[in-house]
């Protein structure tokens, strides 16, 4: 039996590496096919990426941009975990930082206490936006995917609203830009001067807490432990005494928490204030990081990465010549590859392994008459 798991770990190494490698494979011809169907040549358009991504410069931008899409991928895969789909992560995030900027440039705190409020003002707006979700899912059974996309709707609006001078924002920039009112620069969180490459925001740091915790609570606790297990099988979940609606909610809380953080390097480390041009989609970026990664915290961090690569590399091709739709192909080319290689490889592994397991067993039973001769 040590013989049969030990190889079944083998063949379970070896597929998990060969699943990215075919993700990766079928992604490069794919965009290469289109590429060519431009009439362009690939080549040169892998080349330029690969270069220009790894300049200094590029890296600093790729970091930055990660920082911003991990968490989002750790929110969403929060709710992954739950089998649920919180589909409202942009409307919480962009609610999130807009109330957190509002709170930002009213306080006249020190520095560190004024970041600490703006942090718990966000994650709470989150947590309560995503909370309405949860209630709504466990109280009456209105599916998530719904209430989450008209709840985006209703953010929108609300921000609409509250975002006009007289309200909650005023006049910026010569009276063409309407935005919150700015954080004073004690509220500003530290940056890393990495010099003629621009500096990194330091909110890459608690982005790294954030993922630590995320694997820590999930892999090593018991509420981790019933949080997966209710997502595997509410009802086997019941049955060994898990509330499965306590969990639902708690998980749509604390996903809305973690997307409460998205907006915080964007307000903390490069704008300052809430304006109408503050970044949208990133709740939608998310989703398709948090597949990218299989939810796993490591994973979640390269999707991020990708992605900002992407982002950098792909808008440089259009200086180039190259069509400026060729990021959303390839992005989304990536996540059809990844989704689809993971389904085929985990369907593989599992039929090798029940092979594997009926040849033992079958070899067990073959060999239990021969035994009973021998004893006889």
């Amino acid at each position: 039996m040590n013989k049969l798991t030990s190889r079944i770990d083998k063949e379970r190494l070896l597929l998990g590496i060969a699943a990215p490698l075919l993700a990766i494979v079928a992604a490069l011809v794919i965009t290469a096919l289109v590429i060519l169907a431009t009439g362009k040549n690939p080549g040169p358009a892998f080349s330029d990426m690969l270069t220009y991504g790894f300049a200094s410069d590029s890296q600093v931008y790729i970091l930055n941009k990660a920082t911003t899409y991990y968490l989002a991928g750790v929110s969403v895969a929060i709710g992954f975990r739950m089998n649920l789909f919180n589909i409202g992560v942009d409307g919480q995030y962009r609610l999130a930082a807009f109330f957190a900027a509002v709170l930002g440039g009213a306080l006249t705190l020190p520095g560190w206490l004024s970041v600490l409020l703006i942090l718990i003002c966000a994650m709470g707006t989150g947590a309560v936006w995503a909370a309405i979700a949860g209630v709504l899912k466990v109280t009456r059974g209105v599916s998530e995917v719904i209430s989450t996309i008209m709840l985006n709707s209703i953010a929108t609006a609300v921000i609409a609203y509250l975002l006009q001078p007289g309200k909650l924002a005023q006049l910026q920039q010569g009276g063409t830009v309407v935005a919150t009112k700015p954080l004073p620069s004690s509220s500003h969180f530290f940056n890393i001067d990495t010099g003629p490459a621009g500096e990194l925001w330091g909110f890459i740091v608690v982005a790294a807490l954030v993922g630590i915790a995320y694997w820590f609570v999930l892999g090593r606790t018991r509420f981790g432990y019933d949080l997966r297990t209710v997502g595997q099988s509410e009802s086997a979940a019941a049955a060994s005494g898990v509330s499965v609606k306590k969990m639902v909610a708690t998980s749509m809380i604390i996903s809305g928490a973690v997307a409460g953080l998205i907006g915080m390097p964007t307000l903390l480390n490069d704008s300052y204030q809430f304006s109408s041009d503050f970044p949208t989609g990133i709740g939608f970026t998310g989703i398709a990081i948090a597949l990218l990664g299989r939810n796993n915290p490591i994973g979640i961090a390269l999707g991020a990465l990708l992605w900002g690569f992407l982002e950098r590399t792909t808008n440089h091709l259009e200086f180039q010549g190259y069509d400026k739709e060729i990021l959303g192909v390839i992005q989304g080319v990536i996540v059809l590859c990844v989704v689809i290689a993971y389904e085929v490889v985990r369907r593989y592994g599992l039929k090798r392994q029940q092979q594997r397991v009926g040849a033992e067993l079958a070899a067990q039973v073959a060999a239990a008459p021969m035994k009973k001769q021998e004893v006889a």
